[in-house]
């Protein structure tokens, strides 16, 4: 069977791309702070032009970006201080309470239909005292102590820290020189073909990206807004968590869900949280769902919600943290290279036939 170069090409370009998958794999611990710099890189590099185009030195510009990247960052880390600060000593002082009122509302209702369950309180308050209630102290020593232990792996978190600003400070600097010299490694007679392809990816990942970072923005303040209006104490960093989780769709929803369903229990002890937590989240999930996703990121893209876990949960079981930090990128040229093998296919005689 003589293959026309129209496939021989699409075999190539297959053969690249396992050999490329392979590569990964095989230098995935390695490459995790460059990968993570290459997509921060991808994604802030519009910001750094729009800058340049102001008339802001290059290097001014990269430096001014990737502060308010950090920045950023540092201040959603920070929204977790609060909810420990907060609800540790809550359930310390809560789980044991909320034990008892279970015992005495569910226990009868349950015995009527022939089950019996009944909570040990004690050994609940014990639990609750052994690992609620240590100091800062006792924290610090723990610590330590796991850092001791995992020496090696906390090393490497820190030298990742270290290194993905440094990445990313040198590949904003230069992306314009790399994009350069890798549109001149490709054959001119296949330039075009080339450059249309990545345009393309580009074009589906960008619109996909900036929408769904509307989404999480509209949602982070909805949910720290709803949350607010009813009283909740930790309303701004459980709606923010919330809003920004949604990247991962159902999962993130679902978590934050668990936090604000905890806050509510612990705040309020009653039916009057749980109530106030399923009306904020069933109205945002009908907003997401049927409002924001539609008109931000909008289905012609075709990367769907279950396509994305599928890829998250696909690329990091065969190539681990950095797996997630490609399954978007790749799944949007693969999504591309599907359309146009389609395209192919429906053209070609084999179809007609």
């Amino acid at each position: 069977m003589t293959l026309s170069p129209t496939q021989r090409r699409a075999l190539a370009w297959v053969a690249i791309g396992a050999a490329l998958l392979w590569l990964l794999a095989l230098l995935a611990p390695v490459l995790t702070p460059f990968l993570i710099g290459a997509i921060a890189a991808y994604a802030l590099h519009p910001l750094v032009q729009r800058l340049v185009a102001r008339r802001v030195p290059r290097l001014v510009a990269v430096l001014v970006v990737e502060l308010a990247l950090i920045a950023g960052l540092l201040a959603v880390a920070l929204l977790i201080v609060p909810v420990l600060s907060k609800e540790i000593p809550l359930l310390q002082a809560q789980i044991p309470q909320l034990a008892e009122k279970l015992n005495q509302t569910l226990s009868p209702w349950l015995a009527q239909m022939g089950i019996e369950l009944r909570l040990d309180v004690a050994s609940i308050k014990a639990f609750v005292l052994k690992y609620l209630s240590a100091n800062a102290e006792e924290w610090s020593a723990a610590l330590l102590s796991s850092l001791r232990i995992g020496g090696s792996v906390a090393l490497a978190v820190l030298g990742n820290a270290l290194l993905v600003p440094v990445v990313l400070y040198y590949l904003l600097m230069d992306w314009p020189q790399i994009m350069r010299r890798l549109r001149g490694l490709v054959p001119q007679r296949m330039r075009a073909a080339v450059e249309g392809f990545f345009s393309e990816c580009d074009s589906l990942l960008g619109q996909y990206l900036r929408g769904q970072l509307a989404v999480m923005l509209v949602l982070a303040a909805y949910y720290s807004a709803a949350l607010a209006l009813f009283g909740f104490d930790l309303a701004l960093p459980v709606g923010v968590f919330t809003g920004l989780a949604v990247f991962i769709p159902y999962v993130g929803f679902g978590l934050g869900l668990v936090l604000a369903l905890m806050a509510g229990i612990l705040q309020f002890a009653s039916l009057q949280g749980l109530l106030a937590v399923a009306l904020v989240y069933g109205i945002g999930q009908l907003l997401e769902s049927f409002w924001l996703t539609p008109r931000l990121v909008g289905e012609r893209i075709g990367l769907n919600p279950l396509a994305v876990i599928f890829a998250l949960m696909a690329f990091g079981h065969l190539f681990g943290f950095v797996g997630v930090l490609v399954a978007l990128p790749l799944s949007a040229v693969a999504l591309v290279a599907v359309r146009r093998l389609q395209s192919l296919y429906l053209d070609s005689e084999l179809f007609r036939q």
